[in-house]
């Protein structure tokens, strides 16, 4: 059964136009092409860059934000309940008022003491802002290094000038682009683990989905100009959101939105002008020119339209924020954050225990990011 299901995955029409085939992809005339099995090599290569962010957080990331005034908060712990925590833990985070209502009979609170441990409680298992700091200062690493990589790449070649020459010659490779599709997928690929993909938006986790199985494929038939391409679109806005998250986090309130306003105009031309009009154009019209389709022609390009709705989604919120800064010179805040949950009232409220809980504002209550391609916005 493996053997058949492994025949049809890797069957020549699936994955070649006409009068192509896995025999055209055999290394020879000083020639290399990409093969399926040297995607093994980013397991290893992950478990490295792992190393490296610990080691980036901590010695680089840390000193920075001290730098720009950033100091670690500990957030007010919430009294322990078993109760509460139960709930909290097995059946949801966000109690309805039924919910609410059993919960107080069950442990003697009121109302307004259980809604208030439930946000101090979500709130607790929320990162701090010297934590985001950290994260945000080794995305931005990573996306400002991917795209000096990418562009020294991709400066002397062809294709990136004329868009039609990254069919030409197919299946002919570059080693050095095979290098670079390699490096970024390998990174890419840690990126998306080491963030936690269950912790990522909806969005971001069929950005992060529909990323990986394009560079996988770009790889496996050779589609490597198309990939790096792609790519270098991608990387050129990304590490500006990181810094703007970075300022954003240290409350450098203008520096924040005046990159944020650079992100968007990046963004907008990039992932909706260049990406859909030039890119888009020749995956979809100029191949059938020379091949007629096939399956991988379909299943690439539709990974594509994927990305572009997951573009416009994004760019819908983006324009949104720009136009509220713009107009009210506010600062930048972003929808979809995960931001922090304030309770109501400063007054001071006895717990059935006999201690006194201060019904104040949470900590690090200032609106943040969240990304993706994160997620992005990728």
């Amino acid at each position: 059964m493996l053997e058949w299901v492994s025949e049809v995955f890797w069957h020549e029409r699936l994955w070649f136009p006409e009068g192509l085939g896995w025999a055209d992809l055999e290394d020879r005339d000083g020639r290399v092409f990409a093969k399926a099995r040297d995607l093994w090599a980013v397991l290893p290569i992950a478990v490295l860059f792992l190393i490296i962010r610990q080691v980036f957080e901590r010695y680089v990331a840390t000193p920075l934000a001290s730098l720009l005034g950033l100091k670690e908060t500990v957030r007010r712990r919430v009294t322990h309940n078993l109760t509460l925590e139960s709930h909290y833990c097995n059946t949801t985070k966000n109690p309805t008022q039924s919910s609410v209502e059993k919960l107080c009979k069950q442990t003697g609170w009121t109302e307004p003491q259980v809604q208030r441990w439930f946000r101090r409680r979500r709130n607790q298992d929320r990162p701090n802002l010297l934590k985001k700091f950290r994260e945000a200062s080794w995305r931005f690493t990573f996306y400002l290094l991917a795209f000096i990589g990418g562009l020294v790449a991709l400066i002397d070649k062809p294709w990136l000038y004329d868009l039609e020459e990254m069919w030409k010659g197919f299946p002919a490779l570059v080693s050095s682009v095979s290098c670079q599709t390699m490096l970024q997928f390998t990174t890419l690929k840690l990126f998306y683990v080491s963030h936690g993909l269950l912790q990522d938006f909806k969005e971001q986790v069929i950005h992060h989905m529909a990323t990986i199985t394009l560079i996988s494929f770009s790889w496996c038939v050779n589609y490597t100009r198309a990939g790096t391409l792609i790519m270098f679109i991608h990387d050129s806005a990304d590490y500006l959101l990181e810094s703007a998250k970075m300022f954003n986090y240290a409350r450098w309130k203008n520096a924040c939105n005046y990159i944020f306003i650079l992100f968007a105009a990046i963004f907008i031309v990039t992932r909706l002008i260049i990406f859909p009009f030039r890119i888009m154009y020749c995956t979809w019209v100029y191949p059938v020119t020379l091949y007629p389709p096939f399956f991988v022609y379909y299943f690439f390009n539709g990974l594509l339209m994927v990305l572009l709705c997951l573009h416009i989604f994004w760019a819908v919120l983006i324009v949104r924020l720009a136009f509220r800064f713009l107009s009210s010179n506010s600062s930048v805040e972003d929808e979809r954050s995960d931001r922090e949950e304030t309770d109501e009232s400063e007054e001071e409220e006895p717990l059935k225990n006999g201690e006194i809980q201060k019904n104040g504002p949470a900590q690090n209550g200032h609106a943040t990011y969240n990304n993706n391609h994160s997620k992005k916005t990728e």
